[in-house]
């Protein structure tokens, strides 16, 4: 006979948001007990990043409730979420490169004497509390001198400074080695062993079987069902993330209705490649890559952090040409020296850094959407709003991308809808 489920430390019922006319949540339940890992799954635009939103006081729900240790809340802003121990790091990391450690754990509630910060003790009890939390990161480093792991890890040490009762980790190993991955594994557990409670967003199946004791699935902005991880397998938690049934999936549809896979006769015939790098190469970095890309094929390039996977996307988008070898496009020599060569010769390039190099975030999503189209979309120097609109709505409808309107600034969205948009920015331009 097993015993009762423990009480909730955290509880949201029937969560509720809109922006304008799109429901980015209606009704959705969540319950998260202590010393628990909970996944939060879902395809883009599920609502995940929206509750999350919601559960730190980043936005005010429309309706719902919310509890935390049986008492009920509402946060205006994420730092009263912060005070009652809600916290979250998210995959972009919000660190101030340029100070220690020790100043970005204490960042606004550094120890005082006599008016004066204590270094010694701020020091002092950073180092302690990485101790603890088994890192060995010197407290007075400078945060921009860490590789992007111990980033995260001073990300996730400064939430516990905080007393987090819960933590949210978005996506957290989205850029660490497969070491890496494991020494978060280990920091994981001795949280969870402290009894916090964290929210594991993750779309790698990999790590939510290795770490993760429950998992509440999202679609379309609306609650699938909860479940203990262990009582699903992979093909279980697909079908609920995709709405389809385990036939469907074994028979290679897509969300789109059509076949994933080719017959087998097209699979093997031979089909010349599309695209071709010849030894292509620059500096230390790349050296000598050739690869071959088919029409219609998807190819994968793999390694590990500094192994030259986005240095040759660079290359062949001419971000950063290639200082030997060759690029080949539809049979032609190409060799792109600027971006605007191969978005000439019809070659996109989404970047792994959406913030940094893909979404300019205080226009709407229908001007970024429409950024790489602008010049056939421009007519004696003006743009044609009616096209402009037509494209947009277009490839909104058909990525599923959820929005208020194509007018809503991009940075107001989700991660997985401004992905989409960069995707749409490419496919418009055909």
């Amino acid at each position: 006979m097993t015993g009762a489920a423990p009480p909730a430390l955290l509880r949201m019922e029937g969560i509720t948001k809109t922006f304008g006319s799109a429901r980015a949540l209606d009704g959705v339940d969540l319950t998260l007990r202590r010393g628990e890992v909970h996944a939060l799954v879902g395809e883009n635009g599920a609502g995940k990043s929206t509750l999350v939103k919601i559960m730190t006081g980043a936005y005010h729900r429309d309706s719902g409730e919310m509890w935390l240790d049986g008492e009920r809340v509402d946060f205006d802003t994420p730092a009263q979420a912060q005070a009652a121990g809600v916290c979250a790091v998210h995959q972009e990391i919000h660190l101030l490169t340029h100070r220690t450690v020790a100043e970005n754990v204490y960042l606004g509630r550094e120890p005082r004497r006599w008016g004066f910060v204590d270094w010694r003790r701020m020091n002092h009890e950073t180092g302690a509390l990485l101790a603890g939390l088994g890192l060995d990161i010197d407290p007075r480093a400078v945060v921009g001198t860490l590789n992007t792991a111990r980033q995260q890890m001073v990300a996730i040490a400064r939430g516990v400074s905080l007393g987090a009762k819960v933590l949210v980790l978005d996506e957290p190993t989205s850029s660490l080695s497969p070491r890496e991955v494991t020494i978060l594994y280990d920091l994981v557990r001795r949280l969870k062993a402290q009894s916090t409670a964290i929210v594991y967003i993750s779309h790698r199946f990999d790590e939510l079987y290795a770490i993760c004791d429950r998992v509440t699935v999202l679609r379309d902005g609306r609650l699938v069902s909860s479940h203990d991880l262990a009582s699903l397998d992979r093909l279980d938690l697909v079908c609920l993330m995709l709405g389809k049934s385990r036939d469907a999936l074994r028979a290679g549809t897509t969300a789109f209705g059509e076949q994933r896979h080719a017959p087998a006769a097209s699979l093997t015939a031979p089909q010349p490649p599309l695209l071709r790098t010849e030894a292509i190469a620059r500096g230390s970095r790349l050296r000598g890559v050739s690869l071959e890309v088919a029409a219609g094929e998807i190819v994968g390039v793999a390694g590990l952090l500094g192994s030259g996977r986005t240095e040759t996307a660079r290359a062949v988008f001419g971000a950063a040409p290639s200082e030997q070898g060759a690029v080949y496009l539809g049979g032609r020599r190409l060799d792109p020296q600027s971006p605007d060569d191969a978005i000439a010769a019809g070659i996109g390039f989404v970047s792994e850094d959406r913030k940094a190099e893909g979404i300019i975030p205080e226009l709407s999503i229908r001007e970024n959407l429409t950024l790489a189209a602008l010049p056939m979309l421009t007519r004696f120097g003006i743009v044609s709003r009616s096209r402009q609109v037509e494209i947009v709505e277009r490839f909104m409808r058909r990525l599923g991308i959820t929005a208020a309107s194509a007018d809503q600034r991009i940075r107001e969205l989700s991660g997985g809808n401004q992905q989409k948009v960069l995707l749409a920015r490419w496919l418009c331009t055909e």
